[in-house]
């Protein structure tokens, strides 16, 4: 790992670009290219041209060469803000739509694709192998797009930890999950605001995603617009199961979510303290140290030299 967070990621085969940690990834209509500023203004990590859901089946030839300018675009002039896109499901019932969206927009300049209505790893090595192409037609090296798999059905949610392993690319897998959606009508469960039905759901699958050695899963959604206060208990909610960032449908969100999963001055200052204190304590010939209140040791102080890496600049 690098000093700025950066891990490259490795996985059952291949290898991948570096990836980086995303707080938050804002959905923006793949027919609304001209809101990528607002996204990027409002200090999203990551936007994500959303070409299934949020397009009409009337518009969506239209919506992939808007997308696809948008990531030549980005290509030219590229910023902080990492570009992503969602195609349609790799479905060859649907007459490949979603193959033809993932060629048509994966080139230089984009980061990864967003994958919808995943259900098993086999989804994921169709997704790869097409990526592979992509990037050799495009003269980029192997693992250049990052996959974000979406695990949009009940199959795909009790598998999460194969889909994980099933490509190297893979870095940002997670649950997300919202009322009314996709996942809901999947499972089955009643939302609320307080998020506890799906509490269990988001804990397991995050622990696959860890276990498959996926470096940075995000979680989400929040779909009430107006509600920043029950947006900031979603997002603390995932940040406490161990995920690391969200996916989000509006600009105001992002400021909310970057804060969440960004360690404060004080976090960063008492890793800080409690690295020297362990350093001190093995001088000394000491493994363990109380510090502040808390036994702690090398255990401690490697967790706190990893946030700092990530968030501190140290």
């Amino acid at each position: 790992m690098s000093s700025d967070g950066v891990i490259g990621v490795t996985g059952v085969t291949g290898v991948t670009a570096p990836r980086v940690p995303l707080r938050s990834l804002l959905f923006v209509p793949g027919g609304r290219t001209g809101w990528l500023p607002k996204a990027e203004a409002a200090g999203a990590d990551a936007a994500i041209l959303d070409l299934e859901d949020a397009v009409p089946e009337d518009g969506k030839a239209a919506a992939r060469e808007a997308v696809a300018a948008a990531v030549d675009r980005a290509a030219g002039t590229p910023g902080p803000m990492r570009l992503l896109v969602r195609i349609n499901a790799l479905d060859r019932a649907a007459g490949w739509q979603g193959a033809d969206d993932l060629r048509a927009v994966a080139r230089p300049g984009l980061y990864g694709i967003v994958l919808p209505k995943v259900s098993g790893p086999e989804d994921v090595t169709t997704a790869d192998r097409l990526l592979a192409w992509c990037e050799r037609e495009h003269g980029l090296p192997e693992g250049h797009f990052a996959l974000l798999p979406l695990l949009e059905t009940a199959r795909g949610l009790r598998e999460a930890y194969a889909i994980g392993r099933a490509a190297a690319r893979i870095a940002h897998l997670g649950a997300v999950a919202a009322p009314g959606g996709d996942v809901e009508r999947a499972v089955g469960y009643r939302w609320s605001p307080e998020g506890e039905e799906t509490r269990e759901l988001r804990a397991r699958v995050l622990l696959d995603a860890r276990a498959a050695d996926r470096p940075h899963p995000v979680a989400g959604l929040w779909a009430d617009v107006a509600d920043l206060a029950g947006l900031r208990r979603f997002a603390e909610q995932n940040r406490a199961l161990g995920y690391e960032g969200m996916a989000v449908i509006h600009p105001s969100h992002v400021p909310v979510v970057n804060e969440v999963f960004s360690p404060s001055a004080e976090e960063l200052a008492r890793c800080r303290r409690l690295i020297a204190a362990v350093e001190r304590a093995q001088a000394e010939g000491a493994g363990a140290v109380r510090f502040e209140g808390r036994m702690v040791d090398e255990a401690m102080a490697a967790t706190a030299r990893r946030t700092l890496a990530r968030h501190g600049g140290d």
